[in-house]
């Protein structure tokens, strides 16, 4: 049986593929405005390739050890305070708790430890048990950067983001999502300091902020937005090219040119604008978040690199860049030329 969440899942990815023909819509209109007025055939559009896998658990997560100590020897430390919380780990609903619950388990668990060991209890205990206390706080503390890293890597809605299964952004859907940045902030907060014993995690408000990432497909949604883009730009530049190179300036019917500034202005610029700050935004929030995990796996650090980077020259965000900048040059070009003042 299909689990409800993956089910609305799937129903939200099918829906923003068919919202992303509006983006596709809008930039044929203008590359077939353009072409018009140029006075040459419009471009036959290629589709932008599909955008690559997420890695799978095998390849994005940490084999972490279990810790095993007999029943006496955590009754041993029972003024530490960590008997109840173990045996809740341990039983059936522990075993299949989420992985947000998994990492607040094992937050809770180091606190307790950490706390204990700095404790005058460490100091009542006997020296096998307050060598099997110092132990279970290292293991423990070396262990929290590779738990913090399985609780988001195995989520579903960390991972759902990285949906194929989307398509890009339509025009109207281009306002920040504040509530799923404020939830990649939140997760940043909660990995800096989950080894800060001043700071405690909430379950409610973790959970609030998994849910705001639910909402969408986001990540996949904003890099296949600016492969789409980047590829209509790189076709539209190829037929401006050609275009100046029969003539200076093959621009000449008024009022083709009219209909293209006034689409350009109402349509095609304030889409590219929007583009550029909440792919901006969202790729810079998601770097800041990988950028506090204290450790990482090669699989995810490749991922990173081909389609999240904000500085790989090869990457969507870097690639969208680059052929925006060449299509203004290609306008500067052509109203130096016809001393038209449209540039997009």
């Amino acid at each position: 049986m299909l689990r409800l969440g993956l089910i609305v899942g799937v129903a939200l990815s099918l829906a923003g593929c068919e919202r992303g023909a509006e983006a596709e819509a809008l930039l044929q209109g203008y590359q077939q405005r353009l072409a018009a007025a140029l006075d040459v055939t419009p471009p036959s559009p290629t589709s932008p390739a599909n955008i690559a896998a997420f890695p799978d658990e095998d390849a994005r997560l940490f084999d972490i050890p279990e810790t095993r100590e007999g029943i006496l020897d955590i009754y041993a430390l029972r003024e530490c305070q960590i008997a109840a919380l173990v045996a809740n780990r341990n039983n059936q609903l522990g075993r299949v708790a989420a992985p947000s619950q998994r990492w607040l388990y094992e937050l809770r668990l180091w606190r307790r430890l950490h706390a204990c060991h700095q404790s005058e209890v460490a100091e009542r205990l006997d020296e096998d048990d307050r060598q099997r206390l110092e132990r279970l706080t290292r293991i423990k503390t070396e262990q929290m950067p590779m738990a913090s890293w399985n609780a988001l890597f195995a989520s579903e809605e960390w991972t759902g983001t990285f949906s194929r299964a989307s398509g890009p952004l339509a025009p109207d859907a281009l306002g920040r999502p504040e509530e799923a940045l404020a939830a990649l902030a939140y997760l940043r907060t909660m990995t800096a300091h989950q080894l800060d014993p001043d700071w405690q995690p909430d379950s409610a408000t973790l959970e609030h902020n998994l849910k705001a990432l639910r909402e969408a497909p986001f990540s996949a949604q904003v890099v296949r937005s600016l492969q789409l883009v980047d590829l209509r730009l790189r076709e539209t530049n190829r037929m401006m090219s050609r275009a100046m190179a029969e003539a200076s300036c093959p621009m000449t019917d008024d009022a083709q040119a009219m209909e293209l500034s006034r689409y350009t202005d109402d349509e095609l610029r304030p889409y590219l604008k929007n583009l550029t700050r909440v792919a901006d935004a969202w790729l810079s929030a998601v770097d800041a978040l990988l950028d506090a995990q204290r450790v990482s796996r090669e699989a995810i650090e490749a991922y990173r690199r081909d389609w999240l980077s904000l500085d790989h020259p090869r990457a969507p965000w870097q690639r969208f860049l680059d052929a925006r900048h060449t299509h203004r040059q290609h306008w500067a070009q052509l109203m130096r030329h016809c001393n038209n003042d449209e540039e997009t």
